[in-house]
Formats: C-alpha cells, structure tokens, sequence
C-alpha cells in the first residue's frame, strides 16, 4: 500500500498509521500486518478539483491471490476511516485504488497467480 498525501505528516502519526493499517488488513483474506508493505509520500503536488489546498489522499493498493476482491468493499471503508481520522482528510477526498497482483517477487522467490495456492 502506498499513499500519497498533499501536506506534511509527522511521524507520530506515520507510524499510528502504519499500526492501524497493519490492523486493517486483517479484513483482507489470508492478509496480516507480516504481508503489509506501507509507504507514505506527504507534500506531494496533488491538486484536487484544481486546489493544490485542499487535504486530500491517493492511495495504491495491490493484492495478490484475491481475484474475487474478497473484503475490499470493507477494507476500503476501514481505510478511508484512518485516513480520516489520523490526517483529518475528508472522507469525500481520499481515494483508493486497488490492482491486481498477477505475479509478486519477494526475497528472491517468484510467485505466480496462475500457480498459486492459498493455505
């Protein structure tokens, strides 16, 4: 997951979000905080409705293994609801965007949609 924000965040509140979003991710099936990548961009230009001042998020989230987006519906809002309540970013201006993981490399080991199974 990564995010990018148009204003400074402290790192007191990076790192509550880190922790409610490692949290969070347990809506995901199979997912826990072990699995959670999270990075945080803040003062990044993002103009919304053409304001540059207007607090907003955009936020990338990738899944492997979850073509059925089994718990996206409630893991979106759950996010939304940190976004909101750590940054005080409006919820009508946060946005999510999840993809599809088809194939994922992590320490060197290649993992494959096509081939892999759940436990």
């Amino acid at each position: 997951m990564m995010s990018k924000i148009n204003f400074s965040v402290d790192k007191e509140k990076e790192i509550l979000l880190k922790n409610l979003l490692g949290k969070a991710v347990e809506i995901l099936p199979g997912m826990s905080e072990e699995y959670l990548l999270f990075g945080l961009e803040d003062n990044r230009k993002i103009y919304l409705r053409g304001e540059s001042e207007i607090p907003c998020a955009y936020i990338e989230v990738g899944i492997f293994g979850n073509e059925n987006h089994s718990g996206y519906k409630e893991f979106s809002l759950e996010v939304t609801k940190i976004f909101n309540a750590v940054l005080n970013i409006s919820t009508k201006n946060i946005y999510i965007k999840f993809y599809d993981i088809e194939s994922w490399s992590v320490g060197g080991m290649y993992f494959d949609r096509k081939n892999y199974q759940r436990l």
